[in-house]
């Protein structure tokens, strides 16, 4: 594996399986050509960077322009510690490494920056995202547990909150999590679909928010870069 010495200028697709210090964990980059923006995934309790709906959302948003990281956020002794798996803290703190992996890497150095996170992913994503602040384009949330962050109030930067319309418990979570948001928000409800988004068609609806979210906060990052 290997931590940043590629070239600077993508002029194709490519994967690369990367390490995430300072605890060597194990990921997967995917650069699209001349990519927007990168992408930073904390996926959920059980989950690693083999998750079939994060792989398949991660692939979505390449083919949209966006390079992106799914890595294992804990390592495979860590992870044989049920705790660990719900430590929201610690996984705030492995996302915050990725994202700072993210800002110095040949390939993603200087790209804005966002967060992806999906179940209790979405709290440690959040939780990350108050400590990251401005570091942090946007953020977006698949089936999240907002009620498990800490610190919702102090999450400014612009959150997409994205709930499966049958997901009636977590639902009602992400809306009371809605009113405490301090930055730009939206509630995105997608009918009919479960916690897992695993109907025809749940997913796609999920990767084509993310990335007209991502779309357009990554977009003002760079022009206000510009202004300045």
């Amino acid at each position: 594996m290997t931590s940043g010495t590629a070239q600077t200028t993508i002029n194709r697709s490519e994967v690369i399986d990367i390490e995430i210090a300072p605890h060597g964990l194990p990921g997967r980059l995917r650069l699209p050509p001349n990519p927007r923006g990168v992408i930073v995934f904390a996926h959920g309790s059980g989950s690693s960077r083999n998750s079939a709906r994060n792989v398949y959302v991660a692939e979505a948003l390449r083919e949209q322009g966006f390079a992106t990281v799914v890595f294992d956020l804990l390592s495979e002794e860590e992870a044989e510690n049920r705790a660990n798996v719900f430590d929201i803290p610690l996984l705030a703190e492995r996302t915050v490494s990725a994202c700072k992996w993210a800002s110095t890497a040949n390939w993603t150095r200087g790209l804005p920056i966002g967060l992806f996170g999906a179940s209790t992913g979405a709290a440690a994503a959040l939780q990350a995202a108050a400590e990251l602040g401005d570091q942090v384009s946007a953020l977006v949330s698949r089936g999240g547990r907002p009620d498990l962050a800490g610190a919702l109030e102090e999450v400014r930067m612009p959150t997409l909150l994205i709930v499966g319309g049958s997901d009636r418990d977590i639902l009602g979570l992400n809306r009371a999590a809605l009113a405490m948001l301090a930055g730009s928000k939206k509630l995105q409800i997608v009918p009919g679909a479960s916690h897992l988004f695993s109907e025809p068609g749940a997913l796609d609806a999920v990767a084509a928010a993310a990335a007209e979210w991502f779309g357009h906060y990554c977009r003002q990052r760079e022009v206000e870069q510009e202004r300045r």
